[in-house]
């Protein structure tokens, strides 16, 4: 192997192929063009000794070296985001700051918390990250994590913002088309709104008394978003947390009580950014939206 490292671009070329299967693909996501990247992964190639991918009638397929190169590769590029992102705010309170939260919260719980936050500092750039993974923060992948678990890592500053409550609903016009349930046991007469695939808030579930299964759905998904598309749309009946459909005036709650579930919010930020303004100020931001609505969450809402 070369005495010399290879430039980190060779590494961003290297998991955009990983990520997209083909140096066309790769080039498209990162805003190079194809021939360029197949450079890069020869120039890598050559500088590790190593192949790292070999070509078949579905495009490249990585090898066993390039598959363990990559949580390297992927170390290597949260560390480069985070470097720009703390050189982009030196001496302010602008510059970027990258927040990750599940996709339900994300996108319906963050956005006016987000308008607020750029209203008081515009300077401040917010990089939006919508997934269910937990985001790695000891790595940089994020600066600021909401999560609905506690953190455990110690380096990390955790900050509890509260419970949330959990509901089944359903809306208007699906109840006036099919009734409100009565009990439990009523719910298997209707359409019922639930997973694909078993989750550690499923066993939950069923630990508490609520037998969920699978085959009770008339549709499946494990992507809250949809879920919470088709309950809006009138499509049946399926698990809400209560801020979210507080919001909505036809969401209407279905058995009050019947779910006896909470998700907890925890804001979460490495110990190492508590000194840098637009983290502070993030952080302390979204402390104070995700109060109200965690508080607006725990009010009840009769049925109409």
């Amino acid at each position: 192997m070369t005495q010399r490292a290879p430039d980190w671009n060779l590494y961003r070329s290297l998991l955009a192929v990983l990520r997209t299967g083909s140096l066309s693909a790769a080039a498209r996501a990162i805003g190079l063009t194809q021939p360029t990247i197949g450079r890069h992964i020869d120039t890598l190639e050559q500088a590790l000794d190593v192949p790292l991918f070999t070509r078949s009638q579905h495009g490249l397929a990585a090898t066993e070296a390039a598959l363990e190169l990559r949580p390297y590769a992927e170390s290597l590029e949260a560390t480069t985001a985070a470097l720009l992102r703390t050189a982009s705010s030196h001496g302010g309170s602008g510059g970027a700051v990258r927040i990750t939260a599940s996709e339900i919260v994300g996108a319906e719980v963050l956005p006016p918390i987000l308008a607020e936050l750029r209203e008081a500092h515009p300077n401040l750039v917010v990089e939006l990250v919508l997934s269910n993974r937990t985001q790695d923060l000891l790595h940089r992948e994020a600066d600021i994590a909401v999560r609905m678990v506690r953190p455990s890592q110690q380096a990390l500053l955790v900050r509890r913002i509260g419970e949330i409550a959990l509901g089944l609903y359903a809306h208007r016009k699906y109840i006036e088309r099919h009734g409100m349930p009565e009990s439990r046991a009523d719910l298997g007469k209707h359409a019922l709104i639930g997973f694909d695939q078993e989750s550690a808030f499923i066993r939950s579930a069923r630990a508490r008394g609520f037998a969920f299964d699978r085959n009770m759905f008339a549709l499946r998904t494990d992507n809250d978003l949809a879920l919470l598309a088709a309950i809006r749309t009138g499509f049946g009946i399926g698990v809400c947390q209560a801020g979210i459909a507080r919001r909505d005036p036809d969401l209407i709650p279905v058995l009050p009580g019947a779910l006896p579930l909470k998700l907890e919010m925890w804001i979460a930020m490495h110990a190492d950014l508590r000194g840098i303004p637009r983290c502070r100020i993030a952080s302390e931001a979204l402390a104070k939206g995700l109060s109200r609505y965690v508080a607006s969450a725990g009010r009840s809402r009769a049925p109409r």
